[in-house]
């Protein structure tokens, strides 16, 4: 497919930082997709918390599946506006690794534990430490060795990063806009996840259909279309059909904004997207709008209910009592961890051990070292 002239073509990438002959038959952005995939960080996202412990069920949301829906949707809007859809993959795919344990709660923990020593928690960053020291798997470079876009996508998709608070983080241009592929994919999340927490919640019998429908106009006109049209249907299969049409109007609303965005800059390359003031992907004020009181209603009616935010709490606890062991019995970490600590600072370690562990094997590690007898896993709640 022929790219348009603002994508950010594979042959005008900055490359590597160690310098690798080109693969006969998959370009730099595809070697980059699968080594994500191949790599024991994108693995280990099968065993962390989306919004659903197991207690729930064992078929809703994690963080892996999450990821997958995230890069099915980027590649599709990547590919309608012609843009880098391998780049755009990539990025989707390794939008999460850096998450620790029990998603944003587990890093807003983790991030008050650090600035007790004077330092930070950001998924972001943490997910570029990750592909540039972590994953051990090749012999001549350490880390997977992705290309600058691919990095530079990683700290930026969600955010902008000032120089003078991140002088380490200088070479990814931060007075510059990532490319397009890049910007799409805050927005592609939070497509994914908006329409996949509703299905979960109304799955899990926590979210009421009438209840949406008051509260989401956009869902109640696509509800009621369907109704409609199929007025003998099942509620849950209604309930299907309707979703779809929203996630459908807010991928397709993403992509022609974001069109309408760049044409209205006189954006004509990949450079005038960098240097364009603000970011372009966007969605129209209407749908922006429509996205909105669908995230609140989930916030007020899903995120924030006792049943989730008793596993939160109690899982959190957890996160904060391990970090709290570590500190005070360095040697009960891994040898590789010890020797680490041995080197810099522990906090920093202990930080690194603990954002890479899944939900469950914290939850074990709590209940060896913390309390070997009075605390349970969630799934034994």
């Amino acid at each position: 497919m022929e790219l348009a002239p603002y994508a950010m073509d594979v042959r005008k990438s900055r490359g590597r930082r160690y310098p690798e002959a080109a693969h006969p038959y998959r370009n730099d952005y595809a070697r980059d997709r699968d080594r994500v995939i191949h790599s024991r960080a994108f693995r280990r996202l099968e065993a962390k918390t989306q919004v659903f412990t197991t207690r729930f069920s064992d078929h809703f949301r994690n963080r892996l599946t999450h990821t997958i829906e995230v890069a099915q949707i980027a590649r599709t809007v990547a590919g309608a506006m012609s843009l880098d859809a391998d780049l755009a993959e990539a990025l989707a795919l390794v939008h999460d690794i850096g998450h620790p344990p029990f998603g944003h709660a587990g890093e807003k923990k983790l991030d008050a534990r650090m600035r007790e020593y004077g330092e930070r928690f950001d998924h972001n960053l943490h997910a570029l430490r990750i592909v540039e020291q972590f994953e051990q798997r090749y012999l001549d470079f350490p880390g997977l060795n992705l290309t600058f876009e691919v990095r530079e996508g990683i700290i930026k998709h969600s955010r902008g990063y000032a120089e003078a608070d991140y002088p380490e983080l200088a070479e990814y241009l931060l007075d510059q806009q990532p490319p397009l592929e890049a910007q799409l994919i805050d927005l592609v999340d939070e497509i994914a996840y908006n329409t996949a927490d509703l299905d979960d919640g109304y799955e899990a019998h926590l979210v009421e259909i009438e209840r949406v429908r008051r509260s989401v106009p956009v869902f109640d006109a696509m509800y009621s279309e369907v109704e409609r049209n199929h007025p003998t249907g099942r509620p849950k299969l209604i309930f299907n059909e309707a979703l779809k049409r929203v996630l459908d109007l807010l991928a397709t609303d993403l992509i022609n904004e974001t069109q309408r965005q760049v044409q209205q800059a006189g954006a004509r390359t990949a450079e005038d997207i960098r240097r364009h003031g603000t970011r372009l992907a966007s969605f129209s004020k209407g749908v922006a709008q429509s996205n909105t009181e669908l995230k609140h209603f989930l916030l007020a009616n899903l995120y924030a209910l006792p049943a989730i935010d008793e596993d939160r709490e109690q899982s959190v606890q957890a996160l904060d009592e391990l970090f709290q062991f570590y500190l005070d019995h360095p040697d009960a970490m891994p040898d590789f961890y010890r020797e680490q600590a041995n080197r810099g600072p522990l906090a920093r370690v202990i930080c690194d051990y603990i954002a890479g562990m899944t939900d469950q094997y914290l939850l074990r590690q709590h209940q060896k070292n913390v309390r070997p007898t009075a605390v349970k896993t969630i799934d034994e709640a």
